[in-house]
């Protein structure tokens, strides 16, 4: 497949609303598969949004903790509890902040074949998936940081 440009900070794409996908075809499982390629050849990246590639679609991909997810149209039907993160992103380089995310979320999402899934995450894959949906809303971690990180 194919490697896609990560954009960064100041593109006003990562600001912007993502359109909900109406079909999950060969096209949205291409998009899929290159978000997959781009996550996997950059250094310290967990999750990405469709937004950090210039695609203003709701998908996201996340391979962390052995887990690999490919999620279309995901929800977040159910929050729990409260837990202090650290956040960092890949479309803002060398940025850290703490943030306050669920313990615990409940998602709702495609996957690649089109067939709906519930997910039940907790702790730091529960901060992955609200932090990659929040991007497909134009929200970035830096708008829900408390307190910033200085990198060491």
């Amino acid at each position: 497949m194919a490697i896609r440009r990560l954009r960064y900070e100041n593109d006003p794409i990562l600001r912007k609303k993502c359109r909900i996908v109406d079909c999950v075809d060969d096209r949205i499982r291409e998009i899929l598969e290159d978000m997959m390629d781009t996550l996997h050849h950059t250094e310290n990246g967990a999750a990405i949004a469709a937004p950090q590639v210039g695609i203003l679609k709701r998908l996201v991909v996340i391979h962390m903790d052995g887990q690999q997810y490919k999620l279309v149209n995901p929800v977040i039907l159910k929050e729990e509890g409260v837990q202090e993160c650290v956040e960092g992103c890949l479309s803002l380089p060398d940025r850290f902040g703490k943030t306050l995310r669920p313990l615990q979320v409940t998602v709702q999402a495609l996957d690649e074949q089109g067939e709906e899934h519930m997910y039940t995450v907790s702790g730091e894959m529960a901060k992955c998936f609200c932090h990659e949906l929040d991007h497909l809303d134009g929200i970035l971690f830096t708008d829900k940081v408390t307190e910033y990180i200085l990198p060491e």
